[in-house]
C-alpha cells in the first residue's frame, strides 16, 4: 500500500517539474492556485465524494485578540485560503475547531462559520465559568462539541472535563480531546465516567513507535466498541518516525482503526497545520490519498467522509 503512496507522490513531482519547466497548465487539470500553509499545487488522485466533510481544521485571523497563555501564535490563516484548499482537495463541508490561541474566545471560529453557511459546523472552547445561555447561543450559531487542548495547554484543564461534559451532554455534543497517547491510558478511568461522547484528536496521538502496541491503542479500540467514541484520522505527521509520503508507521494505526470500527471514525486535514514550521507544511494531496490506502473500500471511504460526520455534526 505504501508504495502506491509513494508512485503517487512521485507523479505530482514530476507533474510540478514539468510545470516549472514550462510544461502543462492547469488547464489540463494538473495543477491550480498554491492553497495557503499547504506545500504542493497537485490535487490528490482520490476524488472526494459529494458532501465530503473536513473535520478538524482552524482559522486564524488577526482582527481577533490572542490569548496572553496562547503558545501556538501562526499568522493569518483566513476562510478565502480555506476555500482554496477546499477546491484543491474536493471537500466541501467542514468543522472549524476553535484553537488554543484563543483561548476561550470563540468569536473568530463563529465569524468564520458565518462567512462559510451552513457547510460549516464547529468545536468551540470554553471553561466552567461559561453560561447555559451561552452554551445555547452556541449551538444555535452551529457549534456541535467543545474541545480540551491538553498538548498546548492553555485555556483548558483535565479537572474541568468531567463537569462540562456533563454539561454539553444535554445540547447532544461530545467532548474533543487533544491529548497525548501516554496521559490517555493514564485518564483511562476518567473516560468512562463521561456522560457526553468524546472524540479523539489526530488518532489519539498513538506514539511511535509502539504503535498499534501501545495501551492507548488497545483503551481507544475497547472505548469505541462501546458506540461513544469517535477518533479523527488526522496529523499522520504529528507522531511519525518514518514521515512522508506514506507515513507508513501511522498508517498501521489508522488502517487498524478503520477495521475495526469504520462507523466511528471521521476524516480531517489540520489544516493550517499550526505545529509544523511555515517552510515544513505538509502536501495535503499526500495527507487525503492516504485515505485511499487506509480505507480501500469506496464504501467504507464514504462512511468516514460522508456519513459519519453528518452523524456526529449534524450536518443537514
Amino acid at each position: 500500500m505504501s508504495d502506491n503512496i509513494a508512485r503517487r507522490a512521485l507523479l505530482r513531482a514530476m507533474g510540478a517539474a514539468v510545470m516549472a519547466a514550462g510544461g502543462f497548465g492547469a488547464s489540463q487539470g494538473q495543477t491550480q492556485q498554491p492553497a495557503p500553509w499547504s506545500s504542493g499545487t497537485e490535487q490528490p488522485e482520490l476524488k472526494a465524494p459529494p458532501n465530503a466533510c473536513d473535520c478538524h481544521m482552524h482559522i486564524y485571523d488577526s482582527r481577533f485578540p490572542v490569548a496572553p497563555s496562547a503558545k501556538l501564535r501562526p499568522a493569518d490563516a483566513t476562510v478565502d485560503d480555506y476555500r482554496l484548499f477546499q477546491k484543491r482537495i474536493g471537500t466541501t463541508r467542514n468543522v472549524i475547531v476553535t484553537p488554543s490561541t484563543y483561548g476561550t474566545d470563540n468569536s473568530c471560529t463563529l465569524d468564520a462559520m458565518a462567512k462559510l453557511g451552513g457547510s460549516a459546523r464547529g468545536v468551540a472552547v470554553v471553561d466552567t465559568s461559561v453560561t447555559d445561555a451561552e452554551l445555547k447561543r452556541l449551538n444555535d450559531l452551529g457549534i456541535r462539541g467543545i474541545r480540551f487542548n491538553l498538548v498546548q495547554s492553555g485555556a483548558t484543564t483535565i479537572d474541568t472535563l468531567e463537569p462540562l461534559s456533563k454539561r454539553v451532554n444535554d445540547l447532544g455534543w461530545h467532548v474533543q480531546i487533544h491529548m497525548l497517547g501516554d496521559a490517555v491510558v493514564e485518564n483511562a478511568e476518567l473516560f468512562q465516567r463521561l456522560p457526553s461522547p468524546i472524540v479523539f484528536d489526530h488518532m489519539a496521538r498513538i506514539p511511535q513507535p509502539a504503535g498499534v502496541d501501545h495501551p492507548a491503542f488497545a483503551l481507544v479500540l475497547k472505548m469505541l466498541d462501546h458506540g461513544r467514541t469517535w477518533v479523527k484520522l488526522s496529523g499522520a505527521y504529528q507522531d511519525t518516525r518514518t514521515g512522508p509520503p506514506a507515513y507508513a508507521d501511522v498508517s498501521k494505526v489508522a488502517q487498524a482503526y478503520v477495521k475495526a470500527a469504520p462507523e466511528r471514525l471521521v476524516w480531517a486535514s489540520d489544516w493550517p497545520h499550526p505545529t509544523e514550521k511555515p517552510d515544513a507544511k505538509p502536501d495535503d494531496a499526500v495527507l487525503f490519498d492516504l485515505l485511499a490506502d487506509w480505507a480501500p473500500d469506496e464504501a467504507t471511504r464514504n462512511r468516514i467522509l460522508v456519513d459519519n460526520p453528518v452523524a456526529l455534526y449534524g450536518f443537514n
